[in-house]
């Protein structure tokens, strides 16, 4: 336990003295520059994930974490993630030459967790699952503080989970704790921005921590469901809309319900706390119904997914009710 902790202490300080250090070279970082898509107002820095990369890879070389299959497979995948995301950054990347690096990053790690034969549909959905999970993070980094809570939450929940099922919880925590530094940056008013080389690789981290925990007993399907359900249920049912009314699904826009909720007066401040405290109840009941009354884990999600619908529609009658007639 003094080791583990010891680790995180060690994370939390690369992690903040790599904040530091893109903060002070900020002119160099490429830059977030305002649109009509956006919600932030004069050049914001980004790639400020790097500096939870860096947390992340301090536990990772110094007691490398305990994964299905390969934990080397594991690495390179993250990195390949993280270095095509750098590079859309920093100059931008289609988003046919990020699938075409995300996708075989998914497989090789879904092989790793469900790679025996005859299980070709349950690898192919954990690489699709993935996939999706690495682009929803980022879809949902576009207001203040909003990714950084959701990986503070969200990993502290996973990692609070693997302890109490006697499984390694370090890893998750390692990367909660690296998010830290970054949070009290980005917070509103966001002195910093994530940056896809932060959010994708978070998104990938999340996806397949939860499937390889899920695989391994740690704790039952529908717990990462309901942990990360505050950014699932917006970024999924945003997608599908869109999709639905035929648009082009993988353009930037300010369609999903936290960027309206800011437009309707909430501004960045008023969306994170929205958010987060969202995160913190669907964090705390996933933990309280795993913890007490695991059957009841199927039902909570059900219930969680019904206040999540109702929340959204009630943002779509009083966004429809401020529109001119």
């Amino acid at each position: 336990m003094i080791a583990s902790l010891a680790l995180l202490g060690l994370a939390f300080v690369a992690a903040a003295g790599t904040l530091h250090l893109l903060r002070r070279y900020r002119t160099r970082l490429p830059q977030a520059t305002p649109s009509e898509r956006s919600l932030h107002r004069g050049n914001v820095p980004r790639a400020g994930g790097l500096s939870i990369l860096a947390g992340l890879l301090v536990v990772a070389l110094a007691a490398p974490p305990e994964v299905p299959g390969s934990a080397s497979i594991w690495l390179v995948a993250v990195a390949g993630i993280a270095a095509i995301s750098l590079i859309d950054d920093i100059r931008g990347v289609p988003p046919v030459v990020r699938l075409m690096v995300q996708a075989p990053a998914a497989l090789a790690v879904a092989l790793q967790v469900y790679g025996q034969p005859g299980e070709v549909v349950a690898t192919v959905a954990t690489a699709v699952a993935i996939d999706w999970g690495a682009n929803l993070f980022n879809f949902m980094d576009g207001s203040d503080g909003l990714a950084a809570a959701m990986a503070i939450v969200g990993f502290t929940a996973f990692a609070i989970a693997a302890a109490h099922a006697g499984a390694p919880w370090l890893a998750y925590a390692s990367i909660a704790v690296s998010a830290l530094p970054f949070f009290l940056a980005n917070r509103p008013p966001a002195s910093m921005f994530m940056g896809d080389i932060g959010a994708v690789p978070l998104g990938f981290l999340a996806a397949a921590l939860a499937v390889a925990g899920t695989a391994g007993g740690a704790w039952p399907g529908w717990f990462p469901l309901l942990v990360f359900l505050p950014f699932l249920a917006d970024a999924t049912l945003t997608l599908l809309l869109r999709a639905w009314r035929r648009e082009r699904v993988w353009e930037a826009h300010r369609s999903h319900f936290y960027q309206r909720l800011h437009t309707l007066g909430a501004g960045h401040r008023g969306t994170l706390a929205i958010y987060l405290a969202t995160m913190l109840a669907c964090a705390g009941l996933a933990l309280a119904c795993l913890v007490l009354a695991p059957a009841l884990g199927t039902a909570a999600l059900a219930a969680a997914l019904a206040a999540h619908l109702t929340a959204f529609g009630a943002i779509d009658y009083h966004e429809r009710k401020r529109q001119p007639r």
